[in-house]
């Protein structure tokens, strides 16, 4: 996460959960690397999943102190929008 995000935060949540366009969620733990914080356990199903790829665009959007909104953008531009039900019931977070 860029600096300039992450210093609104009074103290940075060891986890968030990820909401996408479809009302699922996934948690993820956060970690600090190089003075940086980094999306950790959980990011790297989520990618697989939502098949991100090199040369998409993600966005991030703070809703809570500890829920992000991610939305996916392919490399022409255009929203990706994926159905829950897809992944692994074991990283998604519980509500």
């Amino acid at each position: 996460m860029p600096l300039d995000f992450t210093k609104h935060f009074v103290a940075v949540p060891t986890e968030f959960k990820l909401g996408n366009n479809t009302d699922c969620s996934w948690k993820v733990t956060v970690k600090l690397m190089n003075g940086r914080v980094t999306l950790d356990q959980g990011w790297a199903t989520y990618a697989a999943v939502h098949q991100i790829k090199i040369g998409y665009m993600v966005t991030f959007k703070l809703l809570t102190p500890d829920t992000l909104k991610v939305i996916i953008f392919d490399d022409d531009g255009i929203e990706i929008v994926n159905k829950c039900g897809k992944h692994d019931e074991g990283f998604a977070a519980k509500e």
